[in-house]
């Protein structure tokens, strides 16, 4: 027989991965600006749920660093800030390495396979000229995800595609953050996945730590030379 309490926690769970999936891309896009505040009644209303499930919601969204809580001030979207921004690069590109090595150990062929058909989408996109959106949302963070999540390592599976993937996917579609690299940024992916192929890990981590730091500099001087 089924527990009626059991069966209400699983709805409630279900309706509270919706809803913090639903706010989490709102976010993110832009759809509610940063420095917004959470206000639940509104919410609530919007999204046709009860505060329950939305309160589960709100403490996830706090989890992944969205939204910030403040004594007196309640709930807001995070505020970005160019320094932020380059400090998730500094930390990427010490974990992403040592992601990248993980999965020149771990991955499987099958994996590796996968990891190559990515890479070859890529390259039509990059053909076709529309890499600049490609590169904005979810494509090249793609790449990145398969790999974190190839390392075997759920502690920086947790760190990397739980939390920082979203701040960066945020920084990119709200600042706009298009490359002038993506040509190159791409070659040397496929230079950390021939690495990972060959099982070379210190060599995927060395690729992977120059990729990600040739990144940075890159917005390191886009930041300095200002709007254009």
């Amino acid at each position: 027989m089924l527990n009626p309490a059991r069966v209400d926690s699983d709805a409630c769970s279900t309706i509270a991965d919706r809803v913090f999936d639903q706010l989490r891309q709102a976010i993110v896009a832009g759809e509610i600006p940063p420095g917004s505040k959470i206000s639940e009644p509104v919410l609530a209303t919007r999204y046709g749920i009860s505060r329950g499930p939305l309160r589960e919601a709100m403490r996830r969204l706090e989890a992944t660093n969205l939204v910030e809580r403040k004594p007196n001030v309640g709930a807001r979207v995070i505020t970005l800030s160019n320094d932020q921004l380059l400090e998730i690069y500094v930390i990427r590109e010490a974990l992403e390495g040592m992601a990248a090595r993980l999965a020149a150990e771990r991955m499987s062929d099958a994996e590796i396979g996968e990891l190559q058909a990515l890479l070859e989408r890529h390259r039509h996109e990059v053909a076709r000229d529309d890499w600049q959106t490609y590169f904005q949302q979810e494509g090249d963070l793609d790449f990145h995800f398969q790999i974190v999540q190839g390392s075997g390592n759920h502690r920086l599976v947790d760190i990397l595609c739980n939390d920082l993937y979203h701040l960066a996917r945020m920084y990119r579609c709200q600042f706009g953050m298009k490359s002038d690299r993506v040509r190159e940024a791409l070659k040397e992916h496929e230079q950390v996945v021939e690495a990972i192929a060959e099982r070379d890990g210190e060599l995927a981590e060395w690729l992977m730590r120059r990729h990600i730091r040739a990144s940075r500099q890159s917005i390191e001087r886009r930041l300095a030379a200002g709007p254009t």
